[in-house]
């Protein structure tokens, strides 16, 4: 019963969303952060125990708390701001019921080889019309990231996760792995508070670069 009323109230939302902003006569641009996991998906589970669902709530409320720190803040939605699980259908329906300008879905890595390290960001291998700006804005964010955070850069990578497939023929869409919680030098940084809002500060203001670039 308690699953049923969350995707109703999920529906509910949606719906909300579309005649609102079916109203709506300005071209504000809208950014979509797809919080990954949630609820009784853990995601990647880091050596000490720390849970990927949890570490990228964290950081895109970082991204919501410093976009309101902003003269302009930016009209930012996120797919989840709780420990709740929303389907991957549901995550690509939001997005695109609130007409987005731009994806970008928040993740952390994982692997059997303890020395892998680094971000990297995956743009969908499907060609679409927004492919060339999907991967122009990883390609931004990645050397962002590099040059703020010093994280080691594993490239910009095409791929078929969902999220990015269901979205990038509405807009330009993007998957981030933000560190590999099986590393120790990752997870020690990812799981510092004032490293969070590092992270988050690097993609607002990627964002916000990509967004004048484009205006």
């Amino acid at each position: 019963m308690e699953k049923v009323l969350k995707n109703v109230s999920f529906m509910i939302l949606i719906l909300k969303m579309c005649i609102i902003f079916g109203q709506e006569t300005t071209a504000q641009k809208r950014i979509v952060i797809d919080v990954g996991h949630g609820g009784k998906d853990s995601g990647a589970i880091g050596i000490n125990g720390i849970q990927e669902k949890d570490v990228v709530l964290s950081i895109a409320n970082e991204v919501l708390r410093l976009n309101k720190e902003l003269d302009k803040p930016l009209d930012i939605y996120l797919t989840r701001y709780n420990d709740t699980l929303i389907s991957l259908f549901d995550r690509t329906k939001l997005a695109k019921a609130l007409k987005a300008d731009l994806f970008i879905s928040l993740h952390c890595n994982h692997s059997d080889n303890p020395t892998a390290r680094g971000i990297e960001i995956y743009v969908s291998n499907d060609e679409s019309n927004h492919s060339d700006n999907s991967i122009w804005f990883a390609f931004q964010l990645q050397a962002g990231f590099n040059k703020k955070l010093g994280f080691e850069n594993r490239g910009v990578k095409f791929a078929n996760f969902k999220v990015i497939r269901e979205t990038c023929n509405f807009f330009p869409a993007i998957l981030v792995e933000l560190g590999f919680l099986s590393n120790k030098d990752d997870l020690k940084y990812i799981s510092k508070p004032l490293n969070k809002q590092s992270i988050g500060s690097a993609v607002l203001i990627e964002v916000n670069n990509y967004l004048i670039d484009e205006l």
